[in-house]
């Protein structure tokens, strides 16, 4: 892990094929299919990578970065009544938020949690309360059984990794990056993660959207910019 971070875990040097992707001035990976391949493999290393080391953070540790978290968040994001916020139900390894989700709550925003509808469509977001029915969505995550479907002003979400401009490395399903796009207006984006997941580059593709923020356990939030 970074010397700024508490954290024990490590993690391996990049894959010795990392060095081969290169950037064009606007930032983006080429689309030609070998470079598409060879993001892909990285992106699929990096996940593998990060994940092993996620798994080596203890309970103690991730409670303590879940609530430090949590903190930063409520200096970011002026919670009012009505204010949607759109979180997630955490899969191992992932920040758990749940208590600030109901923090949120008891201060009158609406909390919707991501429904996975198909592997190639957008997320809805369905509302989620302390009291709702839950029932398992598509790979067992849990999602609101019943409750409006919302458009959120603001979209938490979970990183396995990210890189200096805010791009998001995720599961690979692309289903945020999917969603995002058609949400007009674009709801402020916030990814949270661990500071060790931070990479110089995922090697953004034309599809990829940046986060507006970063947020890890480690310090300030981390503001997209757009100079």
């Amino acid at each position: 892990m970074g010397n700024n971070s508490e954290f024990t875990g490590g993690f391996s040097s990049p894959p010795c094929f990392a060095h081969e992707l290169e950037l064009d001035e606007n930032g983006y990976m080429g689309v030609d299919r070998q470079a598409a391949l060879d993001v892909a493999r990285f992106r699929k290393a990096k996940r593998d990578e990060f994940g092993k080391a996620r798994r080596s953070v203890s309970e103690e540790e991730a409670a303590s970065a879940a609530t430090r978290i949590a903190a930063w968040l409520e200096r970011v994001i002026d919670i009012r009544p009505e204010l949607v916020i759109a979180l997630y139900s955490p899969m191992p390894g992932e920040i758990d938020l749940r208590d600030w989700m109901h923090r949120a709550t008891a201060r009158q925003a609406r909390i919707a949690l991501p429904v996975v509808r198909g592997r190639d469509e957008p997320l809805l977001f369905r509302e989620w309360t302390p009291e709702c029915e839950m029932e398992e969505g598509m790979w067992r995550i849990p999602v609101p059984a019943a409750g409006a479907e919302l458009t959120p002003d603001i979209v938490i979400m979970p990183l396995i990794g990210f890189d200096a401009e805010n791009y998001r490395l995720g599961s690979g399903g692309g289903f945020y990056d999917r969603t995002l796009a058609r949400l007009t207006p674009r709801p402020i984006t916030v990814g949270v993660g661990y500071s060790f997941t931070k990479l110089s580059s995922i090697f953004p593709q034309p599809h990829d959207i940046p986060m507006d923020i970063i947020i890890t356990e480690t310090g300030d939030p981390i503001h997209r910019t757009t100079d």
